[in-house]
């Protein structure tokens, strides 16, 4: 009985809200580790509230507090879901809070940092054209990794100079990008049509018709992005490790720094809650500084 409810759910999780099945997969692991730990306790049909109870205090002695929330917050969709279908009459988390966690500072870079990542392909690279187009686009427009890969050609719009990203939870969003991206990706388009070209001369299918390709003609994976621009970015010297994240936090960063208004950088971002986007307010003394010295009237000390 409790398999079939959670194969259900994992089925409206993927069917009905559009999360990716990597997400629906961490659910159901989440979940069944709840029920495992029930049937440990001889208790498999017993959720009530002094089980769950017991459940997250067996949590806290093995996991973080981020580990623990999210493991209580699969749990709580679930319930939820059950009680939207009548199976459960009394949710068995309510009034169990999630644990709170500490809101980590994104790791951000400068612009300084930034320029010289997307310099770093140069010429010499075999596919420098791609990746400068790659880094470029990704910067201009803060888009994830995983919605980086999944674009298609048919994405973009140059024109109106907009690329169409389908997000978490098969949610679409417009996003506009630069002049530099634009050119980048011009230049690099000869490249992409060789490598496809010459897949197809093998034999070899193409799905969709990927942006950015690999040197069989194959989509570009994540990973593969991820490792891309780890090593731009230690042979462009920053300290930092970075990440394709890294990359997305600068975007919203810069833009904040720039003026631009928290509503507009969520939608750009493609966040459901505006509170996800205020880790981005992480705006330093330094700038903040400079921002008052030049606008405030008595900001500057007057010699006497």
């Amino acid at each position: 009985m409790v398999e079939e409810q959670i194969a259900a759910f994992a089925s409206w999780l993927e069917v009905e809200k559009g999360y990716s099945p990597h997400t629906v997969q961490g659910y159901r692991h989440d979940l069944e580790e709840f029920f495992c730990y029930l049937r440990a306790q001889s208790a498999a049909d017993e959720l009530t509230q002094d089980r769950v109870r017991g459940y997250a205090a067996s949590l806290y002695t093995v996991n973080s507090s981020a580990t623990v929330g999210r493991k209580l917050s699969a749990l709580r969709t679930f319930f939820r879901h059950l009680r939207r279908l009548g199976v459960l009459d009394v949710d068995p988390l309510s009034g169990i809070a999630n644990p709170k966690t500490a809101r980590n500072i994104p790791v951000f870079l400068t612009v300084d940092e930034v320029f010289a990542l997307l310099e770093e392909p140069g010429q010499n690279d075999p596919f420098a054209r791609r990746d400068t187009a790659m880094l470029e686009l990704m910067y201009s427009t803060g888009m994830r990794v995983s919605e980086l890969v999944s674009r298609d050609l048919n994405h973009l719009d140059f024109a109106s100079g907009m690329v169409r990203v389908t997000g978490k939870g098969n949610k679409e969003r417009l996003v506009p990008f630069g002049t530099a991206a634009a050119e980048a990706l011009h230049r690099y388009f000869p490249e992409r049509r060789q490598l496809l070209s010459a897949r197809l001369a093998r034999g070899r299918a193409v799905e969709g018709d990927p942006l950015f390709v690999n040197s069989r003609g194959g989509r570009l994976t994540a990973r593969s992005v991820e490792r891309l621009i780890q090593m731009y970015g230690e042979r462009a010297g920053i300290t930092a490790t970075v990440t394709p994240h890294a990359l997305r936090h600068s975007f919203a960063t810069h833009l904040l720094e720039m003026g631009a208004d928290l509503r507009t950088v969520q939608e750009l971002l493609g966040h459901v809650s505006l509170a996800t986007t205020q880790k981005y307010t992480h705006l330093n003394l330094d700038h903040l500084s400079r921002v008052y010295d030049q606008a405030h009237p008595l900001a500057k000390k007057q010699d006497r």
